[in-house]
């Protein structure tokens, strides 16, 4: 039985309020990140609780292994689903040589099921393609190992942009944020274990893609 929101907390209420703007102005749900950033919430992890409570009261309904799976109980369905090839991997540690710098060497069936609904905007589907994540340095942007990432074909990036960078000198890549600085490049991670990766820009540097959604991989675990 659905439960009914007596009894909700203001935090709850923000939620819900927030989800159901963002909606409706956006067309598609919002990020986690977003719902924090909008409520006051900090903390990923806190969030999450909120919307844990939510979903067991039967407010909301909430898709896991994606970006913005977050949406009000009885909203409007996912929609139409369309297929985004799988292209290859893209490494998020430092740079590393790939076997191929165009990505491309995963097998042409390869590609996983979105809903054009959960996209952030109305992309074209053949402007799409799809990396596995190979690393842990995006762990605080909630890309972990395993994951995967659609990408929306782009050669620029504005600051702070998650972005597949190939290093064609090196025939090297990664999976940054990316800034443009006086005279060079910084390629940043997000994990406060690791360093920026800085690029001169008298060095060829190429952005491949840009990060619009991420699919997160299941983890399974032995009882």
């Amino acid at each position: 039985m659905v439960r009914k929101s007596k009894g909700l907390g203001e935090r709850h209420k923000k939620i819900l309020a927030f989800l159901k703007e963002y909606q409706s102005r956006e067309g598609y749900p919002p990020t986690i990140r977003e719902i924090g950033e909008q409520t006051g919430i900090s903390s990923t992890s806190v969030v999450n609780y909120y919307l844990d409570q939510l979903e067991k009261r039967g407010l909301i309904e909430r898709h896991r292994k994606i970006s913005r799976g977050v949406r009000l109980a009885g909203a409007n369905p996912l929609g139409e689903m369309f297929k985004v090839p799988v292209v290859g991997r893209i490494v998020a540690s430092a740079p590393v040589p790939v076997p191929a710098s165009d990505f491309n060497y995963y097998d042409a069936e390869t590609s996983v099921d979105i809903a054009r609904t959960l996209l952030p905007s109305p992309e074209k589907s053949d402007n799409l393609f799809a990396l596995e994540v190979d690393g842990d340095s995006m762990i605080d942007a909630m890309v972990n190992d395993g994951d995967i990432v659609i990408m929306k074909q782009t050669d620029e990036a504005k600051n702070g942009d998650m972005v597949a960078v190939w290093l064609p000198d090196r025939d090297e890549t990664t999976l940054k944020y990316f800034y443009k600085e006086k005279d060079r490049y910084r390629l940043q991670p997000a994990n406060p274990t690791m360093e920026p990766i800085y690029v001169n820009k008298t060095e060829r540097l190429e952005i491949k893609g840009k990060v619009i959604m991420v699919i997160r991989q299941v983890q399974t675990t032995a009882v």
